[in-house]
Formats: structure tokens, C-alpha cells, sequence
């Protein structure tokens, strides 16, 4: 592992004009790629379309593999791309962008002493008995490290890449315009909001002096909930770049894969019953749903939950439009599913008037699902594809085309994030009695217990 560590070390292009850099480059290879991809099929005569020529598995190598380089906002934007609009993307473009998840190179040793130096001074190595110069994992804006105190603290130190901050704005703006010119975006959608929402997102997710601060939060409104583990956050080593807690002994949540039934269900329960606190209880979500973000420790049963970076406080009017989508839901009512639907954002008003069938085939087929009394199966995604189907011929229809409000898109993005888990686990849980009980306000924590009983 520490030798794939090393063999993956790449400074991270922390200049604006370095990163306009590699920009620039990625644009003439694709463009180059484009025009040999043109000339070969024009040769076999073929009259092939701008956007086939863009999305080719070359140019998306290309995109996937500087974004990667690039890190920070860049790689961010990719990897949200990839696992919330997959079913909606071409499927090169979706498949290829995946790789974006788990494929982040880590600072080289001589760029990690120039971060640690400056935050901590030259001789940080004398404030810690132990520090592991290879990172336990590299991700877009930071990559983490295991540390110990001369007094024993076990920590993992979270380490921001250099001129992540700084190049936000110049970042969004040009993945941004990668999407346009692939043709994946409409040009009649105004995603200006979304961009401008985008980066301040992220200016906050590359704040660790507010992340630590989030920490701290939901450590506190979990310290009566036996089901999770949340580090502690640790002062004296913390600040704008560098951000330390207690270090917590779990295992990859997708591990669970391979668990009894019990144990994948026992831990999918407590993300649903967390999610729905967090919606109606708390008023706060970490709207992050990464994989990576969730630990499982087996000897206890416990979730340990990482990196609050992206949390954010949940308005009472989002609030308030789910309970009355749910409520609707849970009575059966078709109309009154559609119009909450409207007016939380879910659905346009003229999706709705040119689609009212599909829409209403989509409503009927949620209801069911909704209402199943006992466990449900995630592993049953059946649904998932008549759903995709007519979700895809409105798709189709890009005049009618919607961005729902900021605030629920985050919101909705941890929901499906904590959904697609719970299918990869094909966990059963009971989500219809967890809806009722979270709308009487009776939500509580998780399904805590120990992996020996759960077994």
C-alpha cells in the first residue's frame, strides 16, 4: 500500500496560472482528439456529431485523469457529476468520470514538509512522537494522515493541498464550461446560481477552522446516540490548513457487502434514521454522501462518520417541503404528491402540464414503493428502472427543463447518496415506519447493536 502511495505522489498545481495550465492543455488534447476522431470517422464516411466526438472514452480519459491532477474544486465538481447524475449522463462520460471517486494522487513528501512548515513552523516533527509521511487517504481538497502526540493522542490530520482556496472560482467556472461545449448542460438552463452556490460550497468545505467547528457540532448533537462514532476535534493542532481529531479505528462502510443480513441492515438503518434527524430534527446536514465519509467499526456495531466539510444548515421552507411530500406520500394522494412535488421545486410547472402522464406514472410507481408495509429491499431496484425510463423521455424534453432550489438539491443529494449505499449493502429496512415515526418527531438514533448480537 505505501508503495502505491509513493508510486502516486504528484504535486498538486497550486498557481493560477499553473492551473490555467493544465486547463489549456486539457483543451488542446481533447480538441486534438476531436479532430483525429473526425478524420477517422469522415474516412470511414461517417458524419459524426460535435458531441460524439467530445465524449469519446479518449477525451473523457483526458478529463477524468488532469481533474485528478488538478484536485481541489476541480476534481470536487467530478466526482459530485459522477455520482448524482450517472443515470443521466452518456454512459462514457458517466463510467469514466467514476474513476474520479477513488482516484486522487497525493502530494509528494517535499510538497507535504512545505504545507506542514508553514502551518506548524520547520521543526513541526518534534511536537509528535510518530507521523506518517504516507496519507491513510487522498481526496480532492485534502488528503489524511496518522499522527501520535508525545502524550499519546492518536490523531488523523487532515492536510489541505496548497491554492485549493485560491482557485475555487477560476475552477468551477472552467469544469463548468467543459460540460457546455460536451453538450451535457442545455444552453437554455441557466446553471449561474448553481455555479455561484457551488462556490461558496466549496470556499466552505476548504474552510477547517468552520469544519472543525461542524465537528464539534455533530459530535454534540450525537453524544446521546450510541449507533455513531464522531472524531473529536483537536485544537492544538488545528487551523486554516490543517485539521486534527482523534483518530478512529473503523472499516470501509462498502466492506459491509460481504456481512449478514443484520449487519448491512442494522447499519443502513442508522444513515436513514441520521438523515431524517438531520432533515427534521437538527435543521443541519452534512450533505456530503460519499462513501468515504462513513466508517463501520465491528466490534461495536457503530458508524463512525468523517469529514463535515460540506454541512450546512437545512432552511425551515426545505424542511417543511419534504414533510409535505411525505405526508402526501404516505396518504396515497397522487395530486397532493404532485403539487407538493411543485412546490418544494422537485418538478416544473411545465413538465408537469406537457408530462402529466408520465408524471403521474412516476408518482404511482413512488406510492407503491412508499407504502410497502415491513422491511424494504434496496437490493430490489426493479422500480429504479421503470422510474429511469420515464424519467429519461421528460429528459428528453429539455424546454421544459428545471433546477430545483439550491437548498433542496443539497438535501436531496445526501438522500439519494445515503439510497445508492443502501443498495450497493442490499439492505431491508423498514423506511415506511421510520417515515411515520420521523414526521411525529419520535425519530431517535440508530439501529445500534452489536455486530456479535446483529450476527
Amino acid at each position: 500500500m505505501s508503495d502505491d502511495r509513493a508510486s502516486r505522489g504528484k504535486a498538486v498545481p497550486s498557481g493560477r496560472i499553473a492551473r490555467l495550465g493544465v486547463f489549456g492543455r486539457l483543451a488542446g488534447g481533447v480538441a486534438g482528439g476531436v479532430i483525429a476522431e473526425g478524420a477517422r470517422r469522415i474516412a470511414d464516411g461517417q458524419r459524426p456529431r460535435m458531441s460524439d466526438l467530445l465524449l469519446t472514452p479518449a477525451n473523457i480519459g483526458r478529463v477524468a485523469d488532469q481533474l485528478s491532477h488538478l484536485r481541489g474544486a476541480a476534481m470536487k465538481l467530478g466526482q459530485m457529476i459522477s455520482m448524482d447524475s450517472g443515470d443521466f449522463l452518456p454512459p462514457e462520460l458517466a463510467q469514466i468520470l467514476a474513476r474520479l471517486r477513488n482516484n486522487a494522487h497525493h502530494m509528494p513528501p517535499a510538497q507535504l514538509q512545505q504545507v506542514l512548515a508553514r502551518h506548524w513552523g520547520k521543526d513541526w516533527r518534534r511536537r509528535f512522537a510518530r507521523f506518517d509521511a504516507g496519507p491513510l487517504a487522498a481526496a480532492s481538497i485534502g488528503q489524511v494522515h496518522r499522527a501520535r502526540t508525545p502524550d499519546g493522542r492518536d490523531l488523523a490530520v487532515k492536510v489541505q493541498y496548497p491554492g485549493v482556496r485560491d482557485s475555487i472560482d477560476a475552477d468551477v467556472d472552467n469544469v463548468a464550461t467543459l460540460l457546455r461545449v460536451s453538450g451535457a448542460l442545455p444552453k437554455t438552463i441557466d446553471i449561474a446560481p448553481l455555479l455561484a452556490e457551488a462556490k461558496r460550497q466549496l470556499h466552505e468545505e476548504a474552510d477547517y477552522i468552520r469544519e472543525g467547528e461542524q465537528l464539534a457540532r455533530f459530535g454534540a448533537l450525537l453524544a446521546d446516540s450510541p449507533a455513531y462514532v464522531v472524531p473529536v476535534l483537536d485544537r492544538e493542532f488545528s487551523g486554516s490548513d490543517v485539521l486534527a481529531m482523534s483518530f478512529e479505528e473503523g472499516v470501509a462502510i462498502e466492506s459491509l457487502v460481504e456481512s449478514d443480513q443484520a449487519i448491512r441492515d442494522a447499519a443502513v438503518e442508522s444513515l436513514i434514521a441520521l438523515v431524517l434527524r438531520e432533515l427534521f430534527a437538527f435543521g443541519l446536514m452534512q450533505t456530503d454522501p460519499n462513501f468515504a465519509n462513513y466508517r463501520y467499526q465491528p466490534a461495536s456495531g457503530k458508524l463512525v462518520l468523517l469529514d463535515f466539510g460540506a454541512t450546512r444548515a437545512v432552511a425551515r421552507e426545505t424542511a417543511q417541503g419534504y414533510r409535505r411530500l411525505l405526508e402526501a406520500g404516505l396518504a396515497g394522494d397522487r395530486a397532493a404528491v404532485r403539487e407538493a412535488a411543485v412546490a418544494a421545486g422537485f418538478l416544473g410547472a411545465a413538465a408537469v402540464a406537457r408530462h402529466g402522464a408520465l408524471v403521474d406514472r412516476m408518482i404511482d410507481v413512488i406510492l407503491v414503493e412508499l407504502n410497502r408495509t415491513g422491511p424494504f429491499d434496496f437490493g430490489d431496484r426493479a422500480f429504479v428502472g421503470v422510474l429511469r425510463e420515464q424519467g429519461m423521455a421528460m429528459a428528453a424534453d429539455r424546454d421544459t427543463w428545471h433546477v430545483p432550489p439550491v437548498d433542496t438539491l443539497f438535501v436531496q443529494r445526501k438522500i439519494s447518496g445515503t439510497a445508492l449505499l443502501a443498495a450497493r449493502l442490499k439492505a431491508r429496512v423498514d423506511v415506511h415506519a421510520m417515515v411515520v415515526r420521523a414526521l411525529a418527531g419520535a425519530v431517535q438514533g440508530g439501529a445500534h447493536r452489536p455486530s456479535s448480537e446483529a450476527a
